[in-house]
């Protein structure tokens, strides 16, 4: 296991068989402990009235603000309808290279799709955009291979096809990032 936490930020409240699964996903594919806190954020300030949806950058942002000192990386979890400028909407944000990310529950039901309610498919999905937003906090990129983790998905089909962990590429990048920032921090 790795040094340092990832923090989950909970903003609404989420069944502790989704938190759960998250921090098994984390702990098996990023191999970092877990720490969470409630969110502090008033997301009415971020929503957006034309789009009826919230400005992801700007939750974003917040939550990098806001975030707490000694960790490795900071995620919040949501429950609302994500948006950027240039897109319809989103499942999660990241900084590249940063250290903060979000991810949304929002499009990830089936009975938004007007189908039967799965539970277990929407645990695997946020699994999924966790894990690939994060990814982007390590300075990974959009990835070719369509199982892997960090391949984009636009749609709940695409991330349905993903496997949740890095290919074998991604897999050795990160790694080699992870060893240059340690390697950075060590020389200080």
């Amino acid at each position: 296991m790795k040094e340092g936490k990832i923090i989950l930020i909970t903003c609404g409240h989420l069944e502790r068989e989704i938190t759960s699964s998250i921090t098994e996903d984390i702990l098996r594919v990023l191999h970092y402990p877990v720490n969470f806190k409630i969110c502090n954020l008033d997301l009415s300030s971020f929503y957006n009235p034309g789009r009826r949806q919230y400005d992801a950058n700007m939750i974003l942002k917040k939550v990098t603000e806001n975030a707490p000192e000694g960790f490795v990386r900071i995620i919040g979890l949501l429950k609302v309808d994500l948006y950027i400028p240039i897109l319809t909407y989103i499942f999660g944000q990241a900084t590249l290279g940063g250290r903060a990310a979000i991810a949304s529950l929002y499009r990830l039901r089936n009975e938004g799709y007007g189908l039967k309610p799965d539970n277990q498919l929407l645990i695997e999905r946020f699994g999924k955009v966790v894990i690939h937003e994060l990814g982007h906090t390590f300075g990974l990129i959009h990835c070719q291979n369509p199982v892997c983790i960090m391949r984009s998905s636009t749609y709940v089909e695409d991330l349905d096809q993903k496997q949740n962990e890095f290919c074998y590429i991604c897999r050795e990048v990160l790694n080699q990032k992870r060893e240059s920032q340690s390697n950075k921090f060590s020389n200080l």
